[in-house]
Parts: structure tokens; C-alpha cells; sequence
């Protein structure tokens, strides 16, 4: 014993002893000393009675190469002294207490942290950052909202701390905050660099139908759909995508409203500018058909420069109804310029100026009395249309299908696809008709055959079609019809015509008119009375009627014919 510790009791050597080591409290970050390392584990030091072996499973592999004897490491204290008296330490616990330091001083001085996202849950991303779980909301994830949240699962982004809360083991994460502070700085540069005519780069951000909206970096400037292209252009969607990396031109600046016009065709030249002189008038061309509408095809010249062919240019022959009948979108075609006005963007273009016109020649062909053959290709209420071999149509008028027959629709005689043989009747050079006739290939019988078979005087037995107030209609034979007019009529006193005669009755009448310019023959059974064949006309008329009680027309003539003689 030396003499410094003379006179020291045992007690107090023991209470001297106990001094030495430090007093250490459960849930405390030490700093430790490596004393030894072992095939599981390290024996670790941090000054207070006993050591502690640290598992070589809280070391990740890296961290585990790097230790050695003397090395020093902080360590979380779980247990001072265990059942078994025994010091329990954890290296991970004591990175995770760092962690949330780490995190609540980054939360205080709002400086940005790095995280791993891990997974999608319920309005959000679970994230990794330095071994705790933190909660990105969908809301916080970017400037606008985002569609794919798996596509962002592993990837490592910078957030901000916006709520820590170490007792209920929450963070709160926000990667906007950093966007829109970022985008704000992006935001004042690029302000103060615009200005009309600058060329700058951006990125489509949306698409609409009247335009595209372009972030020039922290500020959207608006390309209007007539600012994309010389060409039209039925949506924006056309040409442009969303995330399309695209230079555009400034083409006005408010810097009050911080509004932006942009433009993108106007990085070339006006097509239009030199489109007389590339387009004249009766130039043949070839175009790509781009677009149909109901009166036309829009036809592309070039890039920005579009012309419209007209249906009705289409065919010399045929009468489109719609261009789909024709030509397709895409096709290539050839045209004649019909005429170009710079100053209205519009050009007209024939695709029917391309072939000889058939009309040319058509009077050579075709001359008035000479007959023809054809197809019905339709049928309207006004006539039938034939196609003739050139492709020219002819129409034969309901009027001039037949002589005698009353035609109410062409129908009646006609179908289409039918082959028929017709006259002409005229051709008009000038506006492209050719007037056909059917009836014709057959003489008139009004001017051949009805004038001799139905000379006024003579009588007809013909057969009652209809009645009016006016006189009874009667069919002379098969197409041919004449009048009995009410004042021809025999009629008693009291009845009217019907009580007389009935459709379908075959009556016996006398010609007393001839008219063939208008193509009427008047008859009267009145005029019988006066005959000398009266007799025999009463007798007949009576036949007709005896199996009447009343008063009969045949009777009534008979009265007649006795007051005459009397």
C-alpha cells in the first residue's frame, strides 16, 4: 500500500473505486471504444463498470470492415443492467437518435433532406429517409398532380420536413415546398430575360383545344393553335404532346398580368408569301389530301399550304355527294390550280381539269332524234337519269316516258340498273345537259292514230273512271281518257251524276270535241238523243240499268226520245 492510500478504510477505497465510472441513464447516446472484436460481435468500452458486446448484425458490412480495436462508436444505452447484470447497447438506436436530430434540425433551418421512396399507400408515398419512415402526401409530391405514383417507387428525391413529431414517431414530407421554391427563382430569370422575338426553350405542360400551354421555366406562356403551324390544323394534339421539349418564339410579353404569347410557326418563313408565285393559275401540281368535309377535300401543297378541291370539281360526269367517294386522307393526287388569293390563305383546285373534258366533244357525239343506250343509275320524282358510255348522264323527264299514260313517279316503268333505249331530245353545251326521251321512240299516237279513231261524231263505248262535280272522266281505251262534262250529262231532275252512272259502268258516248294540241276529246251522251241511232243507244243503256228499280239513265233516255217524237 503506498502512502498516499494509507490510512484509506476499505469503504472508502470501494466509494473511490465507484467514482471512477460515470454515471449513465437508459435512453442516453454514449460515445464508446472498440476493445475488442469478435466473430459476432465487438466489445465496446464507454467508461462505465462493465463492457458491452455490440452484435455484429447492427454493422452493416461496410461499417463492420472498418472497425478495429480502438475505433470509437456511439451507442445507444437500452439497459444499464439487465437480469443478469449485464450492460445492453445498440448501435442501431443510436443511428436512428441521430437521425431524428438530424431531422428535427433540418426541420427547424427548412433545409432540404433526401429520401428513398418505398412504397404507395393511401393518398401518398411511403419514404425512407436515413432509416425512418416519413409520409410524402400526393399532394406534396409535385406542382401538379401526379398520375403514376408507382413510376416513383425506388427513385431517391429531395424533400423538406413540414412536420416531425418524435413521441408519435410521424414525419410529414413535402417536395412541392422545394418545386416552388425552385420554380420561383427559375421564375425572376426568365422574366427578366423576355422580351418579344427572344427564342426560347420550353417543355409542353398541357394541351387544350385552343392551344398548348409551355413552361419556359417557372412561367407558361400559352402557343395558340393558329401559332403552331402556317398549315392547318384540326388540334393541338396534332403535332404537339405533353412533355414535348420545343423551342418557341416570344411573341408578346405583359410583365404586368405576366402573360405570354408564344409562337411556333413563325420560326420559318410564311409559306404564303411566294404561294402565287409557286401556284399559278392552270399549274398542274400534286398535293396529299389532308382532310374531307362535306363540300370538299383539303388538299396539302406543302408544309402550311393547303387548297380546297370542291366537289363539284371532282368529276366532269358525275355528281359527287361526298369526296370519301373519290379520294381518301393521304392519298396523293394531281390538281390544276383554279385560283390563288394570298391575301385570304385560299387556294382552288380542280382534280376534273386534269382529264379532257367530256362535254367538249359531246355535240359531236350526240345529235337531236338520234337514238341511244344506257343503264338507269337513278331514279328521282322528276325523271330517271341514264348513264351513257362517256360517263355523261341524260335524263328522260316523267313527262316524256309516255304519250298516254298519266306517270306519277319513273318507277312506275323504270328500276335502276335497267338497260333502256331513249331518243334525244336536246343537247345544252353550256350547262352540261342532255335532255333523253323515252315516249319518243314510238310515233305519237295524237298525231297519228287517235284523230282518225276518235273524229268528232263518233261513237264510243267506254268505261266510267271517275266522277267529279264538273262531268265523268272515261277511259276511250288503254292510256286514252276523255271527259263527258256535267252539261252532256242526261240527268233527272233531283239526282246528281253519281245516282247516274258508276265507276266501272260501261257507257256509250258520243265525240263532240278533238283537241290534240292539248290532248282532250270531249264526249256527250246528251248528243245521243238527237241520233238515229238514239233508239238502239237508249235500248242499250237500258240493258245496263234493269236490274235498277229507281229511274235509270236508260230510262231517262227513252222519256226523251218520246217527247222528240211526239
Amino acid at each position: 500500500m503506498s502512502q498516499a492510500t494509507q490510512g484509506i478504510s476499505t469503504e472508502q477505497m470501494l466509494e473511490m473505486c465507484e467514482a471512477t465510472f460515470k454515471n449513465f441513464n437508459e435512453g442516453e447516446v454514449v460515445d464508446g471504444t472498440v476493445i475488442g472484436k469478435q466473430p459476432d460481435g465487438v466489445m465496446v468500452d464507454i467508461g462505465y463498470k462493465m463492457e458491452a458486446v455490440v452484435n455484429k448484425g447492427e454493422f452493416t458490412p461496410e461499417e463492420w470492415a472498418a472497425l478495429d480495436t480502438g475505433s470509437g462508436l456511439q451507442v445507444y444505452i437500452e439497459n444499464p443492467e439487465n437480469k443478469d447484470g449485464k450492460l445492453v447497447l445498440s448501435k442501431e438506436k443510436a443511428d436512428r437518435m441521430k437521425v431524428w436530430e438530424a431531422l428535427k434540425d433540418a426541420h427547424d433551418s427548412e433545409t432540404p433532406v433526401e429520401g428513398v421512396i418505398l412504397s404507395r399507400i393511401k393518398g401518398g408515398l411511403i419514404v425512407d429517409v436515413g432509416g425512418i419512415k416519413g409520409f410524402l402526401p400526393g399532394s406534396q409530391i409535385d406542382l401538379r398532380p401526379v398520375r403514376d405514383l408507382d413510376a416513383l417507387i425506388g427513385q431517391t428525391l429531395a424533400m423538406q420536413v413540414i412536420k416531425i413529431n418524435r413521441k408519435r414517431n410521424n414525419i410529414v414530407l413535402s417536395r412541392r415546398v422545394l418545386l416552388e421554391e425552385e420554380r420561383g427563382k427559375l421564375r425572376d430569370a426568365t422574366l427578366a430575360n423576355l422580351e418579344p422575338g427572344l427564342l426560347i426553350d420550353g417543355v409542353v405542360k398541357n394541351i387544350t383545344d385552343y392551344g398548348a400551354f409551355v413552361d419556359l421555366g417557372g412561367i407558361d406562356g400559352l402557343l395558340h393553335i393558329t401559332d403552331i403551324s402556317w398549315g392547318r390544323i384540326n388540334h393541338p394534339s396534332e403535332v404537339l404532346r405533353v412533355g414535348d421539349r420545343l423551342q418557341v418564339v416570344v411573341l408578346r410579353f405583359d410583365r404586368d398580368s405576366q402573360r405570354v404569347s408564344l409562337g411556333l410557326k413563325q420560326k420559318t418563313p410564311d409559306p404564303w408569301t411566294t404561294a402565287a408565285e409557286k401556284y399559278a393559275v392552270n399549274s398542274r401540281i400534286r398535293g396529299k389530301v389532308v382532310s374531307l368535309t362535306d363540300y370538299g377535300a383539303f388538299i396539302e401543297l406543302e408544309k402550311g399550304v393547303e387548297g380546297l378541291c370542291h366537289v363539284s370539281e371532282m368529276s366532269w360526269t358525275s355528281d359527287v355527294k361526298h369526296p370519301s367517294k373519290v379520294v381518301s386522307v393521304n392519298d396523293q393526287v394531281e390538281v390544276v390550280v383554279l385560283s390563288i388569293n394570298p391575301e385570304t390563305r385560299k387556294i382552288s383546285l380542280g382534280m376534273k381539269q386534269t382529264q379532257p373534258n367530256p362535254w367538249d366533244v359531246i355535240e359531236q357525239n350526240y345529235a337531236v332524234g338520234q337514238r341511244v343506250k344506257g343503264v338507269i343509275r337513278n331514279l328521282t320524282d322528276f325523271g330517271a337519269f341514264v348513264g351513257l358510255p362517256e360517263g355523261i348522264d341524260g335524263l328522260i323527264h316523267v313527262s316524256d316516258i309516255s304519250y298516254t299514260k298519266h306517270i306519277k313517279h319513273p318507277s312506275e316503268l323504270f328500276q335502276k340498273g335497267q338497260e333502256v333505249e331513249a331518243v334525244i331530245l336536246k343537247v345544252d353545251r353550256a350547262k352540261e345537259r342532255i335532255s333523253l326521251g323515252y315516249k319518243q321512240l314510238e310515233a305519237d299516237p295524237w298525231e297519228s292514230r287517235i284523230p282518225n279513231a276518235y273524229r268528232v261524231g263518233t261513237l264510243i263505248d267506254c268505261k266510267v273512271v271517275k266522277i267529279a262535280d264538273f262531268g265523268v272522266f272515261v277511259e276511250l281505251e288503254e292510256g286514252v281518257e276523255g271527259l263527258i262534262p256535267a252539261s252532256e250529262m242526261v240527268v233527272e231532275e233531283g239526282k246528281r251524276m253519281s245516282d247516274m252512272v258508276s265507276p266501272g259502268q260501261t257507257v256509250k258516248a258520243k265525240v263532240i270535241r278533238l283537241d290534240v294540241a292539248e290532248q282532250k276529246i270531249a264526249l256527250s251522251i246528251k248528243a245521243l238523243t238527237g241520233d238515229s241511232e238514239a233508239g238502239a243507244m237508249a235500248d242499250f243503256v237500258a240493258r245496263q240499268e234493269s236490274e235498277r228499280s229507281q229511274t235509270t239513265l236508260g230510262s231517262l233516255i227513252q222519256d226523251q226520245l218520246k217527247k222528240d217524237k211526239d
